[in-house]
């Protein structure tokens, strides 16, 4: 009876820890807890929104046929008057701020068709830094501030954030405004946004958000804000209450992807290409969502949602009542949980025969409480947390199997700490659970090979004492390695100030490619964070660079029977090796190859083709691409100057490339340009195909 009174006392502890943890909300465990939380959203999928709201995007299609954003002033005003005048919203809402005149017959039209359309909540922005603005539009967004405010006897301030300047619109613009609302949004501390921002406090006074603005002309009624004595409660429009955060945020009820609204382009409603009765009585937003404008917000649900349907979705739960509510009511059923679920488990767990019913019994109590997480989720809209009831079941099930099994394996130990240091968690996990697996031999799989190389080194390396050449090398090759951990990956080895990573080894990693370009990009940003730290203490400053490869290799333990090192061979190592070191003739930070960028696609990451080079060791030419981390605005004119220079228009080509160098410092430009000075005094011959034939390694 007393060793089951220990397992009962397990969960006992467990209990009280993680409600010590709950109330501490550490930010590492509230982003964790955020990224459980998503999970319900994809498991639930899409659903319909309130058809009530309705996006006007400009989308791609109406940056194709009218042309770059920001149009003309006349163009915004002929979308704005259709959809009022001849589509009939009731309320318009832009998700734009026009702050500076653009010309005065445009800013005429515009302001024209504000007036008359008599419905347009105008968007504006608060900012951190101080910015001109001018007294006639302070003196027009008097009218926006919040006027209702039922406060509780006691109250002494409103955790609300205030903000010292804003972006404005243009005195002429918003004199005819229904209404004005801000569109500020802010990340949680992952870079997701779950929450939209309702109330914001500049000069004492409260400003509501875009959308909150648009319900309220929408339903015909004030806003008033309810505070209670632990922040803001909830705000009322006539008959809806809007509960809140007690900073004045809401957490959003996701419907789904981008395109989950109702959506029209602003380039149909300009040319009245939609059916009269299509938007008649809905709160139009009207924002941007082509990708190249960049106004993208990551959600639960998709990394690249338009920050347009952000207002939308908040319009549209608090039309449908679809909030997910975390009250009083929603704290006591975590707290509930937190504490029934560990000592509930031990008990459990004392009658448990071993180790494996144990663990079926632990399988059990986090299905049940996953299950009715989620169910509460869904049907009740309770926003409940999951990491924390988690943790205590975790901790009570660590916590008795581990004095079920007082003997722990310490060949598991001795491994576990011997490879750590350099090798992928996965790959740690994979030998404590079964270290017979470090045998030689290997097995041929696709790999994505990531080697880096410090630029001039030995020229550094003259400068130092050894001490100082070695903590040099310990400053930049831990972060390095840490970031390589970071993306999945494994590191394979350190040659000398060389970094070999192989990431899709020895667990399947669907995205590896992506992973090490995504490695590689934040390998060149530590590395900035690094120079300023050694400038700033005297050091040398370093550069890398960075070569990948993906495709098929022979990947496993290698080496003799008492010493062997878990590597990756091939040919496809060796071209990674290859691209790594023609950074350095082309100028370049980052190079892969093809069948790297074709795994990696367009969405993440900027490339450009640098050339068609055929490697030392290689018959076949090689198409390399360099992953861009600046100057990205330059690919349409490089790609036009390379274009002409594989037509043997070399002198229009060089005229181009010597554009770029100068104005850009672009590395590839300037190597292509002293090219096309070569070929222009002694043209290439009649086969000439554009493959550069690379000399060294």
């Amino acid at each position: 009876m007393n060793k089951r009174l220990v397992f009962a006392l397990f969960g006992v502890l467990a209990a009280i820890s993680t409600f010590l943890l709950y109330k501490q909300a550490f930010p590492s465990l509230q982003q964790l807890d955020f990224r459980m939380k998503d999970a319900r959203f994809r498991i639930r999928g899409p659903v319909k929104p309130d058809m009530d709201i309705v996006v006007v995007a400009i989308d791609h299609k109406s940056i194709k046929e009218i042309g770059r954003w920001p149009w003309s002033r006349e163009v915004t005003a002929k979308l704005i008057e259709n959809l009022a005048v001849h589509y009939g919203t009731k309320v318009t809402a832009l998700d734009i701020v026009f702050s500076e005149p653009q010309n005065p017959v445009a800013d005429k039209a515009l302001a024209a068709a504000i007036k008359m359309s008599g419905n347009v909540v105008m968007g504006y922005f608060f900012r951190e830094e101080q910015a001109d603005m001018q007294a006639a539009s302070q003196a027009q967004l008097e009218s926006a501030r919040l006027k209702l405010v039922k406060v509780a006897d006691g109250v002494q301030n409103i955790p609300i954030p205030e903000f010292p300047s804003l972006d404005l619109n243009t005195p002429q613009l918003g004199e005819g405004a229904l209404d004005f609302g801000f569109f500020n949004a802010r990340p949680d501390g992952d870079g997701l946004y779950r929450r939209s921002i309702l109330l914001l406090l500049y000069n004492g006074d409260i400003y509501p958000s875009l959308s909150l603005k648009a319900l309220q002309h929408y339903l015909g009624s004030d806003i008033m804000l309810d505070v209670k004595r632990w922040g803001v409660d909830s705000m009322q429009i006539g008959a809806m209450r809007i509960p809140s955060r007690e900073d004045g945020t809401m957490t959003l009820n996701f419907y789904g992807p981008t395109g989950s609204f109702y959506s029209v382009s602003a380039a149909d409603v300009i040319a009245k290409r939609l059916p009269e009765d299509s938007l008649k009585g809905k709160i139009a937003f009207v924002g941007a969502t082509e990708v190249g404008i960049y106004d993208l917000r990551p959600t639960p649900f998709d990394t690249t949602l338009p920050g347009i349907e952000i207002h939308a979705t908040m319009a549209a739960n608090a039309l449908e009542k679809r909030f997910l509510l975390y009250d009083s009511v929603t704290q006591m059923m975590e707290i509930g949980c937190i504490f029934v679920l560990p000592i509930l488990l031990g008990i459990f767990l004392a009658f448990a025969p071993g180790t494996f019913a144990g663990l079926a019994i632990m399988v059990v109590f986090t299905t049940a409480f996953g299950y009715l997480n989620y169910f509460m989720f869904a049907t009740a809209l309770r926003d409940m947390t999951l990491i924390y009831p988690f943790a205590g079941i975790a901790m009570t099930y660590l916590g008795g199997e581990a004095w079920r099994n007082l003997v722990v394996e310490r060949r598991g130990r001795h491994l576990k700490k011997a490879f750590s240091s350099y090798v992928s968690p996965d790959l740690v996990k994979q030998i404590e659970k079964d270290p017979d697996k470090l045998v030689l031999g290997g097995e041929q799989r696709e790999l994505s090979i990531l080697f880096s190389d410090i630029r001039g080194f030995t020229t550094v390396s003259e400068s130092l004492t050894p001490p100082e050449l070695v903590q040099l090398l310990n400053e930049y090759l831990s972060p390095m390695t840490r970031i390589v951990l970071d993306e999945r990956g494994t590191l394979d080895k350190f040659i000398g100030d060389a970094v070999m990573a192989l990431f899709n080894a020895p667990l399947d990693v669907p995205d590896h490619a992506t992973r090490a370009c995504s490695a590689a990009v934040r390998m060149l940003d530590e590395l900035k964070e690094l120079n300023d730290d050694f400038a700033s203490r005297g050091m040398n400053m370093l550069d890398i660079g960075v070569g990948i490869n993906t495709g098929p290799a022979v990947v496993g333990n290698m080496g003799a029977d008492i010493r062997f090192d878990y590597t990756a061979i091939g040919d496809s190592v060796n071209l990674a090796s290859r691209l790594e070191g023609l950074n350095k003739y082309y100028g370049s930070h980052i190079l892969v190859s093809e069948d790297t960028r074709r795994q990696v696609g367009d969405n993440r990451f900027t490339f450009r083709e640098v050339d068609r080079v055929k490697v030392k060791g290689k018959l076949q030419p090689v198409v390399m691409y360099e992953l861009m981390i600046s100057n990205a605005g330059i690919l349409p004119r490089f790609e036009s100057a390379l274009d002409r220079y594989r037509s043997r228009d070399f002198g229009a080509a060089r005229s181009i490339f010597d554009e770029l160098a100068s104005t850009h410092n672009d590395g590839p430009s300037r190597l292509y340009s002293a090219r096309c000075a070569e070929y222009l005094a002694a043209p290439p011959p009649e086969d000439w195909d554009g493959v550069y034939i690379a000399k060294s390694k």
